[in-house]
């Protein structure tokens, strides 16, 4: 059974889809079925039009194979990085930025970790892939990090233009007073954070405190946050 799913633009119609399936944008079949137009003097404007569909085939493939809903391997660690998967991502990545319709290009792909890819983007309309508050970097950096995973069982580390590197610096800012709460009161959490910025966090906090117990948690509204404190550090494995 199709949806159908309007919005202003493309990338927005993309977004309600995977929020609508609850599964990332690899696991719908999509047709576009009209392209938005800005009309003449305000008039005859259209919105984008997409047909969405769960592929169900992919669905039982996931569970054969162990994967998860979103195509996370459960209980199975990840694979070392070598030469043949860089290369391997190397070329998919490129293949796919050809075909995007943005002047941006591969600039730097390298191992930041031992089952961690990093992958640098920039070029003309590196901003424009972003998009507004980085709404385009998630969807772009969800898409590369399902493919890979689902792929070549790796993590994904995406640059555009320090897109990253500034949200990482914006986050270190923020945990400032949060670092001097848990040294004088043992633990303490962060707010509701967005997308990549409580990863970050995490990353921030584990280093920071690596003998306490540092975990993501879900609200009751959805959001997440960092909680840091003395009690469950044997669970420290996210």
């Amino acid at each position: 059974m199709s949806l159908k799913i309007e919005a202003k633009t493309i990338d927005e119609a993309y977004q309600k889809a995977t929020k609508e399936f609850d599964c990332s944008i690899v696991e719908l079949d999509i047709q576009i079925v009209q392209h938005p137009s800005a009309g003449i003097l305000g008039m005859f404007k259209k919105n984008a039009i997409i047909s969405v569909t769960k592929k169900g085939k992919l669905q039982k493939q996931l569970k054969k194979e162990g994967r998860d809903s979103r195509g996370s391997f459960k209980n199975r660690s990840t694979n070392s990085v070598d030469d043949e998967i860089m290369l391997k991502v190397e070329d998919g990545v490129k293949r796919l930025l050809k075909a995007s319709c943005y002047e941006i290009e591969l600039k730097k792909i390298q191992k930041y970790n031992d089952n961690t890819v990093s992958i640098y983007i920039d070029g003309e309309d590196a901003a424009l892939l972003i998009g507004k508050e980085g709404y385009r970097y998630k969807a772009f950096s969800y898409l590369l990090y399902n493919w890979a995973n689902i792929k070549y069982n790796i993590n994904i580390r995406l640059e555009i233009a320090e897109f990253l590197s500034n949200q990482k610096e914006m986050v270190k800012k923020y945990l400032e007073h949060v670092i001097e709460k848990i040294k004088n009161t043992g633990r303490a959490q962060t707010k509701i954070l967005d997308g990549i910025l409580v990863k970050i966090a995490l990353e921030e906090l584990r280093a920071e405190f690596p003998d306490k117990y540092v975990g993501i948690r879900t609200a009751r509204n959805g959001g997440k946050y960092v909680l840091v404190n003395d009690f469950n550090r044997d669970k420290n494995k996210e």
